[in-house]
């Protein structure tokens, strides 16, 4: 045991676990028995609190982690992260704004509620508000697994089921300030979350390069472990791999904002303003990746070897970055570091229960369990579902091991793209007809799945399922035939169920309109999608309490 850096990590875990409890307090609502106040915060949060809140949210143990561990071991691979990060905002600054608008109009509190409204169809939502829920347990267990990581690294290291301990103890803090506070508690604990990992990072770039030779010799250093017969990676992108990389950074980009958690954050903000102000700051965090994934070429150049996991007899490359941290800095540092890797796990984590549960309760509890749920009885379904969804997300990480964790993000990403026509499309266009999403998404859904079956999990051998996220051309089949059976170019599952999925739907539109069948009513027809704020006084009072100006007065 690592007691010193155990000590500043539990000291400072413990104090935003304290915070998560106290959050029920903050920014006070009437009562916490209404889903808008539980699972969106009343929707009254400024820019400052949003900026914290999504960012906790978007930027998280795969940031702090997974990217790295990617770049150790693939190399150049790792950073399709950052261009993702940097078309994305220009990508869903318009959408996002036509959705806050019409679900600020309409009550909405999930996407499945916006597909419901627009196709008035309850089995769309159903399937929306499925996949948003089965999407979100794998990222769920990607934080986990980096506190899981950091634990280890201090010691925490045993084999069997007491392998996993640090999970079910993340799993049982997690759920009890969850419960209680809602979507209040991470937004809280983002502002501790963000200033850690600031700090952390900014430190790390410049102190390691001192003691490793600059980065130049970092750089040199990694390529020529590279150079090796049997690295798996390069510091530069081969031919093989950069449609992967393109398809990668893309499908990341429109999968990013599919996800519940991320459009959670967004309704809970007070106004279109927020949200155009959030576009234009979000990317800071983009510079934070950059300079995270070169840890992995530091992991390198300092010789770091990943943790053997204990339960499983095989190297962890969660614990790179963790025990870089360990080898070239104090212990008190380290411990500072874990504490902001261990936190970075927890707040995305407590948002994207809360966004899975959200989902449950009004669109499959309330739609078809009690369709005459009151406010009330809304808000403790979605409490308990919280709790259910975090279990999901332990199961995940126990019986979903990919090479790399990030893997995890990546199949979930596959997942949720699978929503984008009923979704974002729809946002602009009503012509895809509903049946016709319905058979797409099934089409895309089922493909995606079983090309991610047959990904093997150790790539040597060809053994396991669910190993990644990215297939040979030479692979792709449709009833047997091949088309390109000779071309070993990869690219991302996702890319390709989603353009077979949005072909099902266009071929299927127009054949199901000449048959006659029926279109569904549309409920969103007279939102007002232009609509600037929130009632009247909301948005300036969320500023003002942010800046503390209301406490000063």
């Amino acid at each position: 045991m690592q007691w010193i850096e155990f000590g500043v990590f539990t000291a400072l875990f413990l104090f935003v676990s304290v915070l998560g409890f106290a959050a029920t307090h903050w920014r006070r609502a009437e009562s916490m028995q209404h889903l808008d106040e539980w699972g969106l915060g009343g929707r009254k949060f400024g820019s400052w609190i949003t900026w914290f809140l999504v960012g906790g949210d978007l930027y998280t143990a795969y940031t702090f982690v997974a990217v790295p561990a990617l770049v150790f071991g693939a190399g150049a691979m790792g950073f399709f992260a950052l261009p993702y990060t940097v078309v994305l905002y220009p990508l869903v600054l318009l959408p996002l704004l036509r959705m806050w608008s019409v679900s600020r109009v309409h009550g909405y509190v999930t996407p499945a509620d916006y597909v419901r409204g627009r196709y008035g169809s309850p089995l769309l939502a159903t399937l929306i508000a499925v996949t948003g829920i089965v999407a979100t347990m794998p990222y769920i267990a990607l934080q986990l697994a980096g506190l899981e990581a950091v634990l280890r690294t201090m010691g925490l290291n045993a084999g069997g089921l007491a392998g996993h301990a640090p999970l079910f103890i993340a799993f049982v803090v997690l759920a009890l300030y969850t419960y209680q506070s809602g979507l209040r508690a991470p937004a809280l604990i983002a502002f501790v979350k963000d200033l850690l990992i600031y700090v952390v990072i900014l430190v790390a770039v410049f102190y390691l390069p001192s003691k490793l030779g600059g980065w130049g010799s970092i750089i040199d250093q990694s390529a020529e472990t590279f150079s090796g017969p049997d690295s798996g990676g390069s510091i530069l992108l081969g031919e093989h791999n950069q449609l992967q990389y393109a398809t990668l950074a893309l499908g990341s980009a429109l999968a990013l904002f599919l996800y519940p958690h991320s459009l959670t954050g967004i309704l809970a903000s007070s106004g279109r303003k927020v949200i155009r102000r959030n576009m234009v700051a979000l990317p800071a965090y983009s510079f934070l990746l950059g300079m995270l994934a070169l840890l992995g070429y530091a992991a390198l150049a300092a010789g770091v070897e990943p943790i053997v996991n204990g339960a499983t007899g095989e190297p962890d490359s969660n614990t790179i970055v963790p025990v870089l941290f360990d080898q070239m800095f104090s212990d008190w540092f380290a411990g500072l570091a874990y504490a902001a890797i261990g936190i970075g796990a927890l707040v995305p984590a407590a948002i994207m229960s809360i966004a899975a549960a959200n989902l449950w309760t009004r669109n499959i509890y309330k739609e078809h369990l009690r369709p005459g749920a009151t406010p009330a009885q809304e808000a403790k379904q979605a409490k308990l579902a919280s709790l259910v969804v975090k279990f999901g997300a332990v199961l995940s990480i126990v019986f979903i091991d990919p090479q790399f964790s990030i893997d995890m993000q990546l199949i979930g990403g596959v997942i949720v793209l699978q929503t984008l026509p009923a979704v974002a499309i729809a946002l602009y266009t009503r012509w895809l007809h509903r049946w016709a999403l319905v058979a797409g998404w099934t089409v895309g859904m089922a493909w995606g799945l079983w090309q991610l079956y047959l990904i093997p999990k150790d790539p040597a051998t060809g053994e396991g399922h669910f190993g990644g996220s990215a297939m040979p051309l030479s692979d792709f089949s449709l009833f047997g035939w091949q088309p390109l059976p000779d071309v070993r170019t990869q690219i991302y599952v996702g890319a390709v169920a989603l353009l077979l999925n949005l072909l099902v739907a266009v071929v299927l539109t127009p054949l199901l309109r000449w048959f006659g069948a029926a279109e569904g009513s549309d409920a969103t027809a007279e939102a007002d999608y232009y609509a600037t704020e929130a009632p009247a006084g909301a948005t300036e009072a969320a500023e003002a309490e942010t800046s503390g100006e209301t406490a000063s007065r």
